[in-house]
């Protein structure tokens, strides 16, 4: 923070602060000595930038007595005395007194912190001595922000003008206390360092910390009478304040600041298009009467808020930058190391190369090492395999043996089924190969030693080396899963250099097989439709480039809705049908049937939903049921062979499939009643309810494939479809005990 209390100029902290135009700070003494001072005539110039000498006493007189007034209000009451001359003067000077202010070009000051003040410009030979015959009216003064170079104008009030930062004058006071506190230490302390200091005696003008003033200066015998003060800095020291610098009144609060233009009156009001705070007669009679002006505690409590909020945007980036410094750190050990690596290598290389043979020899070493290597990487891996299925087979043989060992008939036919399965699995793995090693002991390698001589004098660099893509990251909280369809997004690691040409994305069966793949290509954000509801699915991802393919990423488990959420699909609905309340409402602008169908396509588990009859007039036929995609859409839904369904009336019902109807049934629908469709696809039938009760018998028996919901109607009947339902406790099965 101490950067931030420092006066551009100077370089020290910063001494009665003022605010310029242009919000930045600088120290009031530091601004009367980069204040300068411009002919009218020569305003059109940058203030900085006009060659200054004492003006000749023509020019002053010419001026006349108002120019000596307006120099010397051009400047606070501290300057005005100096006018055009004195120290001040001198200070202000742009020319050396060797080419008596005409030199060919200003010199440049800097403030400690480097910040140019001065820019150095050219100075055109004779202009001041140009300047002073024209007479050209009295002098105007000007400061430039040694920060920014804006140049501002002073008013008649000068460098009083601008207003005073007393915020930012505690802060430095405080600054100051803290830093004070901290050096003050015990002075008689044996200890390194010594401890901070608690008291000073005025009269023996001697810190002491606590252990060391009990010890030295007792409050007893001739130290009786000596005051005790706290140490330099402290809050109660003379001179500490303890109000952050800004003073306390007679009530022992902060003083309130005054108004620059009205010292009696404090400031109440903020003005809106001045950005400055203002008095209650600075809005009566002064500039602010008709501008927008706000409470000053409203407007403080505004910017504080606003303050705040971008320094959470500030903290947040400086969290990124000290998170990316760690990274670029880190690569600069890396880039040691590697550098290490290659210099290491390439020194190895060179050593070789001086006996072609030797070289040669740790070539076909290296290569008879790594084709070692793979051939015993091949066989303890098969020896893992064979061990850990001899494990299972034995075990289960062992088990097996128990099993048969006992004398329970019952108990053995509700596990005999499914022990006969594993033994045959068991006896299925061990195929034939399954016993036979993958590799041979043989090294089928050939030494070719002709280009041996040639291929020296050829060595060079020829490209850089070029790997596998690393690991993918799987974004986590960009993966997700909505109904039967899931999403997955990925990225490569920060400060990854090597190429990458594409992904390779592999998804499992949603029951434990094998991973197939479901996408290749250059998108790290991938969503995959038509899976199964209820399932959990197995997702991982590689990368490849032309040197080959990656490593797998982390497997990520994604879990699929248990119930169907969906809606009526309106791109592949008749022409007349009419969709609303987002798509959940069907009704039709045709007398005649015509199909809509869901947006859900199912194949697999038990799914159940409801469509609720909203209007019902002149006893129409609505059909309900499931279809297939490519299903016939302008006529009743169950007369091809792509639809299975029940329509219905006022009194009774059907089903229908292929045209053909079955199972007449009596009991219609009326408005209000609701119809519900469950399709069970675990026993492959599909069975209608009507208000709740089981209309029929089981509709439709050994239904297979991937199917919609379906249904048809005409403009006599509205529907609205309910959907995400949980199956009726009336139909589902009963659980087996566990054996």
């Amino acid at each position: 923070m101490e950067e931030e209390l420092k006066c551009p100029v100077c370089g020290s902290l910063f001494r009665e602060p003022i605010i310029l135009p242009c919000s930045h700070n600088v120290c009031l003494p530091c601004a009367r000595t980069i204040a300068v001072q411009t002919p009218e005539s020569e305003q059109h110039l940058p203030s900085l930038l006009h060659p200054r000498g004492p003006a000749p006493p023509s020019a002053a007189a010419a001026q006349g007595p108002g120019a000596a007034a307006g120099s010397a209000a051009c400047l606070d009451s501290e300057c005005a005395a100096g006018g055009g001359g004195g120290d001040h003067a001198d200070k202000l000077s742009l020319h050396s007194e060797t080419d008596s202010g005409y030199g060919s070009y200003t010199p440049s000051l800097k403030s400690p912190n480097g910040v140019r003040v001065l820019p150095l410009v050219p100075a055109p030979p004779g202009a001041a001595a140009a300047a002073a015959p024209r007479g050209a009216g009295p002098a105007s003064s000007s400061l430039t922000c040694p920060q920014c170079h804006r140049s501002a104008s002073l008013d008649q009030r000068g460098l009083r003008g601008f207003q005073r930062n007393r915020l930012l004058e505690a802060i430095v006071q405080r600054y100051q206390q803290g830093r004070a506190a901290a050096a003050a230490k015990c002075q008689l302390c044996d200890r390194s360092p010594p401890e901070p200091a608690a008291v000073l005696c005025e009269q023996c003008e001697v810190l002491y910390c606590a252990a060391c003033q009990l010890r030295c200066h007792p409050a007893r015998g001739p130290f009786a009478k000596h005051r005790l003060a706290p140490p330099p800095g402290h809050p109660g020291a003379p001179g500490g304040g303890g109000d952050g610098g800004g003073g306390k009144g007679a009530g022992g609060g902060r003083k309130l600041p005054t108004c620059a233009e009205h010292d009696l009156e404090n400031y109440s009001m903020y003005c809106v298009s001045c950005r400055s705070p203002v008095c209650y007669q600075c809005l009566e009679e002064g500039k602010h009467g008709k501008h927008d002006v706000k409470a000053l505690g409203a407007m403080w409590k505004q910017h504080k808020a606003q303050l705040s909020q971008a320094l959470n945007g500030v903290s947040d980036k400086a969290k990124e930058a000290k998170e990316f410094l760690v990274q670029l750190k880190n690569l600069l050990q890396q880039i040691q190391e590697n550098g290490l690596d290659y210099e290491a290598c390439l020194v190895a290389q060179c050593d070789a190369l001086v006996d072609a043979l030797t070289r040669q020899k740790a070539k076909l070493l290296t290569k008879v090492t790594k084709e070692r290597e793979h051939k015993l990487k091949v066989v303890w891996d098969q020896i893992n395999h064979c061990t850990l299925k001899l494990r299972q087979s034995t075990g289960l043989m062992e088990y097996c043996l128990e099993v048969i060992k006992e004398n329970d008939p019952s108990g053995f036919l509700q596990i005999s089924d499914a022990l006969i399965k594993r033994v045959q699995v068991s006896q299925e793995q061990w195929v034939k190969g399954a016993l036979e090693p993958k590799v041979s002991a043989e090294f089928d390698l050939t030494l070719d030693s002709e280009p041996l001589l040639q291929s020296i004098h050829q060595l060079d660099f020829i490209q850089m080396k070029c790997r596998v893509p690393p690991v993918p990251l799987l974004q986590l909280e960009k993966c997700c899963t909505r109904n039967n369809s899931v999403t997955l997004a990925w990225r490569m690691p920060p400060l990854s250099h090597n190429p990458v040409e594409g992904y390779i994305l592999e998804l499992d069966d949603g029951d434990g097989g094998q991973f197939r793949e479901v996408y290749v290509g250059k998108e790290t954000l991938c969503t995959i439709d038509g899976l199964h509801f209820n399932s959990t699915y197995n997702a991982r991802v590689k990368a490849f480039n032309s040197s080959g393919v990656g490593p797998y990423s982390k497997t990520v488990i994604l879990q699929t809705s248990d119930v169907a959420w969906f809606t009526f699909d309106p791109s592949s609905a008749h022409r007349d049908i009419v969709l609303s309340n987002d798509n959940q409402t069907a009704t039709c602008n045709s007398y005649d049937d015509r199909v809509v169908l869901g947006t859900a396509a199912f194949s697999k588990g038990v799914h159940y939903w409801e469509l609720h009859v909203d209007r019902y007039d002149n006893h129409p036929d609505p059909a309900f049921g499931i279809a297939r995609i490519n299903v016939v859409k302008d006529m009743m839904l169950g007369k091809d062979d792509k639809a299975w369904a029940m329509y219905v009336d006022n009194n009774r019902s059907w089903f229908m499939h292929c045209n053909s109807h079955t199972n007449r049934t009596e009991g219609g629908v009326s408005k209000g009643a609701t119809v519900g469709v469950l399709l069970d696809l675990n026993k492959h039938n599909l069975t209608f309810y009507i208000n709740g009760q089981q209309q029929g018998p089981p509709a439709f028996e050994n239904v297979e494939g991937v199917f919609m919901p379906a249904l048809s109607l005409n403009r006599n009947v509205q529907v609205t479809l309910h959907t995400g339902l949980e199956v009726p406790q009336c139909v589902k099965q009963p659980k087996l005990p566990n054996n």
